[in-house]
């Protein structure tokens, strides 16, 4: 079994800088001025020096992929894969880059979601790099934009190809093995514009909202919460922004609606899309809605060699298996998944995602750093995988 080779100190310390570096989504909080190009170039500057390959991706002007490699190449291909980006830092109740540490407990913006996934794949590379001849190989995918549209994830996967992967995103060492996709659509009701007190030439689109409104929410309680699907829970559906009318005064001749809806691994997208939009058009015919944005749900079947190493390298340390789990919320492993190469993800204990206060548990940091070095050495190993490639 290889092991971390470094010293904890080290460890902590790589998390340490990485918190340091600003890596807000420029995106998601424009104002703050930042983007994943500083902490890409650490990322690639640390690696090299722990005689790891490693080099910069740009994907768009100002956003970088990091890809690193180490092995032979002689065998499966293994990706390790974790985002760069964080979210704004606006109502954060600590300073985001200065990284306190109060017992096992590591602060900022980013310690959780997820640069102590980072360090854990920075690591997990240098430690195998460090134990010498690996057949097979592991590559890096430090993707940008994760927490906006996935351009990192997208293409990465169209510029590389691995035989399984593994992601980091926290999940108290639980393994991640499915989640929902997400479906955005922006809904619009016609009215007839006229004066408020023309009530028998106006119109209004907000009322014909409201129906509409209440028609989906019904959809939502009455039969998307009924859907269930194994670890994932139920399928559901909500508007998040509505916007209509020009005046107070005035019959409103338009009004907007933006809902989304969370899918299940085993739903298809269009009979997704006819159920909603049936439900619409027959409360209001003369509607309209405009299907923009979408993101596929991601299931990892049970007999997949990556689940059977994670597990395995997760008994030999912990003496126990994981705990298999789905989640509601979308990751990059369902770009990956899409891509044909089997992915689950297993990452650390934190909380504060998004919030005003962020942390992660170093331990738990550690020991998923050696889950993932473990699982990569037998997965390489493997005979049935190599003949598979």
């Amino acid at each position: 079994m290889i092991l971390l080779t470094f010293p904890k100190s080290n460890i902590l310390e790589l998390l340490r800088e990485l918190i340091r570096i600003p890596s807000v989504n420029p995106t998601l909080a424009p104002e703050e001025g930042h983007n994943e190009v500083k902490i890409a170039e650490f990322v690639v500057d640390w690696l090299r020096k722990h005689n790891v390959d490693a080099r910069i991706e740009f994907v768009e002007p100002g956003r970088p992929n990091v890809f690193a490699e180490v092995g032979d190449g002689e065998g499966p291909t293994l990706c390790l894969c974790a985002h760069l980006d964080t979210v704004g830092t606006a109502g954060m109740e600590i300073d985001p880059f200065d990284p306190k540490i109060e017992g096992n407990r590591v602060y900022g913006r980013g310690s959780c979601d997820m640069k102590a996934g980072v360090a854990a794949i920075m690591s997990t590379a240098a430690s195998l790099a460090a134990a010498g001849s690996i057949k097979g190989k592991v590559i890096l995918a430090l993707v940008c934009d994760e927490e906006y549209a996935s351009i990192g994830a997208d293409h990465f996967v169209l510029h590389h190809k691995a035989d399984a992967c593994i992601l980091t995103e926290p999940s108290d060492l639980k393994m991640v093995v499915a989640h929902k996709g997400f479906l955005w659509g922006k809904v619009t009701t016609t009215g007839r514009s006229a004066h408020g007190s023309r009530w028998d030439l106006g119109d209004s689109a907000i009322s014909k909202m409201g129906n509409v409104i209440v028609g989906l929410d019904n959809l939502d309680k009455n039969v998307l919460r009924n859907r269930r699907e194994g670890l994932v829970g139920p399928a559901s559906m909500h508007v998040s922004l509505i916007s209509g009318g020009i005046g107070v005064s005035t019959y409103a001749p338009d009004c907007t609606i933006h809902i989304e809806r969370r899918t299940l691994p085993s739903e298809n997208t269009d009979d997704v899309k006819s159920e909603i939009e049936r439900v619409i058009q027959n409360i209001a015919k003369d509607s309209h809605i405009d299907w923009y944005f979408k993101r596929d749900s991601f299931s990892c079947a049970p007999n997949e060699s990556i689940i059977q190493h994670v597990t395995a390298s997760y008994k030999s340390l912990l003496g126990s298996v994981p705990e298999s789990v789905g989640w509601g919320g979308w990751t990059d492993a369902a770009i990956f998944q899409q891509a044909g190469i089997p992915t689950i993800n297993i990452g650390a204990s934190g909380f504060g995602l998004h919030e005003p206060v962020e942390w992660i548990d170093f331990e738990t940091v550690l020991i998923n750093t050696n889950i993932l070095i473990n699982a990569a050495t037998t997965f390489l190993q493997d005979k049935k995988v190599a003949k598979e490639v």
